[in-house]
């Protein structure tokens, strides 16, 4: 799989208007700030792919990238932006909960939390809402490189101690600044589109 041919293909507002021609989608989740888009342009080696928006009204859709066809990426809306009506998050709230739970093109999901505050509420829901889903979930511990080496490794390892009860549920380090991680994020989405491909 060469994620460096990664496009993007389409923006969905809501859940019916996701391509019909998908077999096999990744997701990207997180905070809004958690570093998403980064994350996304790193793994694809591609510097414009995702773009950050600094509007909260573009975070609101599903962004569709092809890997290869059939084969996608999906970034989820960012979540906790504050300037959005109420009723503008919960009809996002609802396109968000359709996805997970009908998708079935969905075969892993890539969590990323920001490593200064790690497993904040909707972290923990996510993961929640994958163990009961049997949806394999790969947290990225984001921004390490805002750490030093031993607190960076000490949340790891604090954070790994706490999920490792969980089925499929994984976690490591991550920094798209320092490329740190990029190896092993690329290769678990490889084997779980592999696997399903």
């Amino acid at each position: 799989m060469n994620l460096n041919q990664t496009r993007f293909i389409t923006s969905a507002a809501k859940f019916s208007d996701c391509p019909e021609d998908s077999i096999v989608e990744v997701a990207f989740a997180g905070r809004s700030n958690a570093g998403k888009s980064s994350a996304i342009n790193s793994v694809c080696d591609q510097s414009q792919l995702a773009r950050a928006s600094k509007t909260p009204g573009r975070t609101q859709l599903l962004n569709f990238f092809a890997v290869e066809p059939n084969v996608y990426l999906v970034d989820l809306p960012g979540y906790g932006f504050a300037k959005v009506p109420l009723e503008i998050k919960n009809k996002w709230q609802r396109e968000l909960e359709q996805y997970l739970r009908q998708r079935e093109q969905l075969v892993g999901l890539i969590l990323l939390s920001d490593i200064r505050h790690p497993l904040k509420e909707f972290d923990r829901m996510m993961i929640d809402w994958a163990v009961k889903s049997n949806l394999p979930l790969h947290l990225l511990l984001t921004k390490s490189d805002k750490l030093k080496r031993g607190p960076a490794q000490n949340t790891l390892l604090k954070v790994s101690e706490e999920l490792k009860e969980l089925n499929d549920v994984s976690v490591q380090l991550f920094s798209s600044v320092k490329k740190t991680g990029l190896e092993e994020v690329k290769s678990k989405i490889s084997k779980w589109t592999q696997i399903n491909n």
